[in-house]
């Protein structure tokens, strides 16, 4: 694929700890679109050292609105779809470059390895996810507190992986997944909603955070990773954690 033909688009809200090193992996890309929620950091000078990169601006309302207007700034067809902590290598482009749209896919999927502060871990709970796509041939959709992409057509998967390194403060981290698991919490309670095995186990809420403790810890391999490992563990925990006590109160105010 000619990558003058993909546009790569980034959603940022305070992101600085993390946006240098994303455009650093997006200098090969004639066009990024930067799509920003009105930051109060260093967002806006970051992305003015970046000849190929064009901020806009548009104040929050969701995710999925979020996304579906950034791609619709793009001026190509394929789209390749990335958080701002999210670090592209030369291998990922080289695929890039290999991929060819005769096969007809109308997305990609990728792997992702998850770094806690630049230190990569043997393995992590985050899924592949569609990252590149013909954007007349799909379109996010709300889903809990994340988005979809809805796929018209078949997709294919991508070998690379996409780095995963979000920086930002603790303090970040936890406020963002107190909002978080308010939107998880209305999905899992939709009665006849889409539910997997983890969300069954989310919906039964007590054995939500030990399981993901020890499917971390062991069957992810963290226990090897040192100080980073116990870190995402605890993290992932901790989410489940938040989850469970906003079900709980949930079921408490019926």
């Amino acid at each position: 694929m000619n990558l003058s033909s993909i546009t790569p688009v980034v959603l940022t809200w305070n992101e600085a700890p993390n946006l240098g090193r994303c455009l650093d992996g997006l200098r090969w890309a004639d066009h990024v679109i930067v799509l920003d929620s009105g930051s109060t950091d260093e967002t806006q000078a970051i992305c003015a050292g970046y000849r190929n990169v064009e901020l806009a601006e548009r104040p929050f309302d969701n995710h999925t609105a979020q996304w579906n207007h950034g791609v619709s700034l793009a001026p190509t067809d394929w789209i390749l779809s990335l958080d701002a902590d999210y670090g592209i290598r030369e291998e990922f482009v080289r695929e890039l470059e290999e991929i060819d749209p005769a096969v007809g896919h109308s997305a990609w999927y990728a792997p992702f390895r998850f770094l806690i502060h630049g230190r990569p871990l043997r393995g992590s709970l985050y899924p592949p996810r569609a990252v590149l796509f013909d954007k007349s041939r799909c379109r996010y959709r709300s889903d809990g507190h994340t988005q979809l992409l809805e796929i018209s057509g078949s997709s294919g998967h991508m070998i690379s992986k996409i780095d995963h390194d979000d920086r930002k403060p603790l303090a970040r981290w936890l406020d963002s997944q107190r909002k978080y698991a308010l939107l998880e919490a209305e999905k899992l309670l939709v009665p006849d909603g889409p539910h997997g095995l983890a969300d069954r186990l989310r919906r039964m809420i007590w054995p939500a955070a030990p399981v993901v403790f020890v499917y971390t810890l062991i069957v992810k391999g963290a226990i090897f990773d040192g100080w980073p490992g116990w870190y995402y563990v605890f993290q992932r925990t901790c989410a489940e954690v938040i989850l469970s006590l906003v079900l709980l109160e949930k079921r408490f105010l019926k």
